[in-house]
């Protein structure tokens, strides 16, 4: 039996991790830790970016997205503009093993929960309605996203896990950007932008501004960086001075994007744009801790 590790973003991955190693320690399998993980902090009403008391689009509407993928098979699915479901990750689940498709979206992906015994029920909280409506007064139209301040709570929760057989699986969920257009999809619930899993290569996710990320298809290039012999964090490095190049060429530099990585033998490497400030969780036998992934910017060599 080979050692587990789970890996998540940003401080509240911390929540996904413990959950996660909890289950591996059991014996469960990569796929069923990450998830759990994952909805753990999908419950978590003080993380208004991701699952319940997400902060809302444009019109006052949480929309939500997520998806998951097994590494061994590559088998996978997702949702996106997902209404009133709590739990996106755990129904893009249900995508991958009910359907023969990747993603339903919107209308079609609420009746596909329905079916399948999701309850109906409003994701606001009256914490989340009166920081989406803080923010709305500030704002006259929608405008890009800028880079987060450290004070500020951000975005996609990812986890990705490799369990005690080697085997690896991933996670990818999200409330979107706050005051979206209604509709807006990021890089979350698309397979090999906000998430790649591959067991003879590694595992990948994306934070930060999703069309930055689905731009340079950010982690399935990682994941392929590490197939032709990139550690895990020399891949998370070359995704980011990718978004850096994209992003100057476009004129809208700086870049607001972070990325993790699990190579095959559980090996973790993290990177992110200057000024992200990414934190990400790693959970190992006997230890759980909070890491800072190293920031690359424009001129980085």
């Amino acid at each position: 039996m080979a050692d587990y590790v789970a890996i998540a973003t940003w401080p509240f991955g911390m929540t996904a991790v413990k959950i996660a190693a909890e289950l591996l320690e059991q014996g469960k399998a990569a796929l069923d830790a990450a998830v759990a993980g994952a909805q753990a902090v999908e419950d978590d009403p003080k993380v208004h970016s991701v699952g319940y008391a997400g902060l809302a689009n444009a019109i006052g509407t949480v929309q939500l997205d997520a998806c998951v993928m097994d590494g061994h098979s590559l088998a996978c699915g997702a949702v996106a503009g997902l209404e009133n479901i709590r739990h996106p990750a755990a129904l893009a689940r249900l995508v991958m093993e009910k359907t023969p498709h990747i993603l339903l979206v919107g209308e079609g992906a609420k009746l596909f929960g329905i079916e399948h015994g999701f309850p109906l029920e409003s994701l606001s909280t009256p914490e989340s309605v009166a920081e989406w409506e803080k923010q709305r007064k500030t704002r006259k139209r929608w405008e890009p996203p800028k880079p987060p301040t450290p004070d500020q709570s951000h975005d996609t929760v990812a986890v990705l896990v490799r369990d005690g057989k080697g085997m690896l699986g991933g996670v990818c969920t999200t409330s979107g950007l706050a005051h979206k257009l209604p509709g807006r999809v990021g890089d979350s619930p698309l397979i090999g932008h906000g998430l790649y899993v591959d067991n003879a290569a590694g595992a990948a996710g994306g934070t930060g501004v999703g069309e930055e990320i689905i731009r340079i298809g950010g982690s399935l290039t990682i994941v392929e960086a590490m197939r032709l012999g990139r550690t895990a964090q020399e891949a998370c490095e070359l995704a980011v001075r990718k978004a850096n190049s994209v992003a100057v060429r476009r004129g809208v530099h700086p870049a607001s994007v972070a990325f993790l990585a699990m190579d095959k033998q559980g090996r973790v490497g993290a990177a992110c744009t200057e000024r992200t400030k990414f934190e990400y969780a790693v959970a190992r036998p006997g230890k759980v801790e909070l890491l800072k992934a190293r920031e690359i910017g424009v001129n980085a060599t």
